[in-house]
């Protein structure tokens, strides 16, 4: 049944800068869209990966083959748009199975202008990325003809030297007040005497980060990626997050500059870009993955305890620990598919950041209790907290 349905849409073609062209049929807007294309390995959490800001500029090919059963609703958005430029799919469901279904997937890409393309060969285009890298390419339902659109590829700028976080920040600061909903999962800590005061710096920042930060205790004050250390200093945080983001950690010289500033002033956690800029203001280097990490399967190592984590990947970029040494920080996590470095900490400076999102959306919940070290370290025990 999917398949005669897919047939009776549009023709669709995604064009890559070497070359490769897949055909498939559109669903969503009838457009164009450009982008770096990348492979997420989670079977579920389509409508959070669309809307997560890390993908800004990012073509989406979905490794699970069957996308789109359980529909999309207003709750789990990752921001107030999606951000994805396109997504890739092997089939795509006609129908919605789900009592918190609202819409089905193809109706809200058509009614956000998000361009897709089901009867893809999935597993052939996640090979070629797997063993040749990323590349650039172009997703059409308008323009029929691979030549044109190689080029446009062709053309693209390389996702190396991007600064994306300019395009994805909020323009003005704002407060956030909403958690997890009660039957989602409890810390497991009584709450602070008062709400502790954090600024979260917005460079691509999901909504669960800041429900999950609300959850554990904090009062989430959002400020865009530009702002001053001054400014932050001026509003009296308990700490500072650092939030995910897309693009070239190295291309972000204003938040490296800001946290350089902030460091050992007041406490620090990263996630995802935050974990980069956090290894660059402390004099680090960072360098682009072949292909990167995305998916909601991605083990990670403990190197304090010795646990194995399952967690939820989503960058293109990694940190060099080797080039933390003398810094007063150390790599706390290690990621097991390929060893990259996936966390570091400063006891001295009371700051530490991981290369996953704790968050788990979407993904599992095995590392949410790093939210609870950030609280420890706010709240005043002592720093080899960060490494227990």
């Amino acid at each position: 049944m999917s398949s005669l349905i897919a047939d009776s849409r549009p023709l669709a073609l995604l064009a890559l800068a070497d070359g490769t062209v897949f055909r498939g049929r559109s669903i969503g807007a009838a457009a164009s869209a450009v982008g770096e294309v990348v492979f997420n390995t989670a079977m579920t959490g389509y409508q959070e990966i669309a809307t997560d800001p890390s993908y800004c500029g990012q073509i989406v090919c979905m490794t699970y083959p069957h996308i789109g059963n359980y529909g999309v609703n207003a709750a789990d958005p990752e921001a107030a748009r999606p951000w994805i430029e396109g997504l890739v799919v092997r089939a795509l469901s006609p129908t919605a199975s789900s009592h918190r279904a609202e819409q089905r997937l193809e109706e809200w890409f058509a009614a956000t202008g998000v361009v897709g393309i089901t009867g893809v060969d999935t597993r052939r285009l996640t090979r070629r990325l797997r063993t040749e890298g990323a590349v650039n390419g172009v997703l059409s339902s308008r323009d029929p003809d691979p030549a044109r659109l190689r080029e446009k590829a062709v053309a693209l700028p390389s996702m190396a030297g991007l600064d994306l976080a300019r395009h994805v920040t909020c323009e003005r600061p704002y407060e956030w007040t909403e958690g997890w909903p009660a039957d989602v999962g409890a810390p497991g800590r009584a709450p602070p005497a008062r709400p502790l005061r954090v600024v979260a710096l917005d460079f691509g920042i999901k909504r669960n980060i800041l429900r999950a930060l609300v959850a554990f205790g904090f009062a989430p004050t959002v400020v865009p990626a530009t702002t001053p250390p001054e400014a932050i200093l001026a509003l009296e945080p308990d700490g500072v997050f650092v939030s995910n983001g897309p693009g070239d950690p190295a291309a972000v010289t204003y938040g490296v500059a800001t946290l350089r500033a902030l460091l050992g002033k007041v406490p620090i956690f990263g996630i995802c870009l935050g974990h980069q800029l956090l290894a660059l203001a402390a004099g680090g280097r960072t360098w682009k993955l072949k292909f990167g990490h995305r998916g909601a399967n991605h083990p990670v190592l403990d190197h304090a305890t010795g646990r194995v984590e399952i967690t939820s990947q989503n960058h293109g970029f990694a940190v060099d620990p080797a080039s933390l040494e003398g810094t007063g920080f150390v790599a706390t996590h290690t990621n097991l598919n390929d060893m990259t470095n996936a966390g570091i900490a400063c006891n001295e400076r009371r700051a530490f950041a991981v290369q996953y999102h704790p968050e788990a959306a979407p993904g599992p919940h095995d590392a949410q209790h790093l939210f609870g070290r950030f609280r420890r370290l706010v709240e005043g025990e002592p720093a080899t907290a960060l490494t227990r």
